[in-house]
């Protein structure tokens, strides 16, 4: 596995615009709950982790995005040709719109920017309860705020008891309790779902 220095070279040199950076991927896994382990990553217990990013985009120039953290903070992230991003899916660069919330992982440079290997886009994971079903459509309660959660046919996977995903959505049942990861759409109560997981017993 590339360690922090090899990955702090590689990402200084595609941000100078110096090196062929090869898929961020092969820096650390770009799955959806990847993105959640990362928030948890911190250099000091209590200090926050400067190589890790998120918030809202407000503002994007290129490849630099600025990002309001709901902690206060502000993030510049550097984007390059090797930053994987996940938007319900594996993405391009340029699916980062203003008003997206993201999390981010990626190297701090000495100018206060994070080079960005790993970018998740609008990723929400709830844990829900059922309240109705429809065609593609789940319709959820979180803490009693109703959300709808589009099924994306050939994008959306269920698993069940742990067992390998699978498309087949059928087992979840109106009444049980799911964990949803997916990608809210900004401003609304809507998100498209990539994997629910649910137990069957």
């Amino acid at each position: 596995m590339t360690n922090t220095m090899d990955r702090r070279t590689l990402l200084s040199g595609a941000v100078l615009g110096t090196a062929t950076l090869v898929g961020a991927t092969a820096m650390g896994s770009l799955a959806p709950e990847t993105a959640f382990a990362a928030r948890a990553q911190n250099a000091e217990p209590g200090a926050p982790d400067p190589n890790f990013a998120e918030g809202r985009v407000t503002a994007r120039d290129g490849s630099m995005i600025l990002v309001s953290g709901s902690d206060g903070r502000f993030h510049r992230l550097r984007l390059t040709g090797g930053t994987s991003v996940w938007k319900l899916r594996p993405t391009t660069l340029d699916q980062v719109k203003v008003g997206d919330g993201l999390y981010a992982r990626g190297v701090a440079m000495p100018d206060g920017t994070i080079a960005a290997e790993s970018v998740w886009v609008n990723i929400v994971n709830l844990n829900v309860h059922v309240t109705g079903i429809a065609l593609n459509a789940l319709h959820l309660d979180h803490k009693g705020s109703k959300i709808i959660g589009h099924v994306v046919p050939g994008t959306s996977a269920a698993v069940y008891n742990g067992a390998p995903a699978v498309a087949d959505m059928s087992k979840v049942k109106v009444g049980k309790h799911i964990q949803v990861i997916g990608a809210w759409r900004p401003d609304t109560n809507e998100i498209d779902v990539a994997t629910v997981y649910a137990a069957t017993a």
